[in-house]
């Protein structure tokens, strides 16, 4: 599920010169600062972490329960709902997105798409997948701000039966029916299969 309220903030990285001040996650990551790390970004990645394993129980049961088809008829019918409920709960907005997406409702906007590809650059250099995150205030033409927040997800093991480079011919046939767009496999275990997205105004 993506969020109701972000994409019409999607003009505003790079492209318009809109203010953005980076918390966390520059292209070169500058040496740590001996300042506490932000509440607003402890508070995000608990959330992320949270949110996270939520998601994964619920595959995990669907699968055991059904095998990999049954757990991308979870993922379709529940995702969503799960992202709905942890929104509420927290006070943010909350979802997932990737730059090669399956349900095409999780497609980036431009500020997460700019972060998106930053991740890959960063993980090139050699930064672990898992340690991932960057962290903005943004402000759009009519002065609103919005903290906004990614922490990667690396492609993880139980992840490549259903987005991998080999995909059983159940599964296929299961994604063809609910996700005929997709474009998520392809992937190794380790690579950055895409990241949480989180999104809350500034009072």
């Amino acid at each position: 599920m993506r969020f109701v309220s972000i994409p019409a903030l999607g003009v505003m990285l790079l492209a318009t010169g809109i203010a953005l001040t980076p918390y966390i996650g520059t292209a070169a990551p500058p040496k740590k600062s001996p300042e506490k790390t932000p509440p607003e970004i402890i508070a995000s990645r608990e959330a992320a972490q949270q949110f996270g394993a939520a998601l994964k129980e619920a595959l995990q049961h669907a699968i055991d329960n059904g095998g990999p088809a049954n757990g991308i008829s979870v993922c379709h019918d529940k995702a969503g709902q799960i992202a709905a409920e942890f929104s509420q709960q927290k006070g943010i907005l909350i979802g997932r997105t990737s730059l090669k997406t399956r349900n095409p409702n999780n497609a980036p906007d431009n500020w997460e798409l700019a972060v998106l590809k930053q991740f890959e650059a960063r993980k090139d250099q050699g930064e672990p997948a898992d340690s991932l995150e960057f962290a903005a205030v943004i402000e759009d033409d009519q002065g609103k701000k919005t903290f906004r927040y990614m922490k990667a997800i690396p492609t993880a093991a139980l992840c490549v039966k259903c987005h991998g480079e080999s995909i059983e011919a159940e599964v296929e046939g299961k994604l063809k029916e609910l996700y005929p767009n997709d474009q998520a496999r392809g992937f190794k275990e380790g690579d950055l299969r895409g990241a949480f997205t989180l999104a809350a105004p500034v009072p």
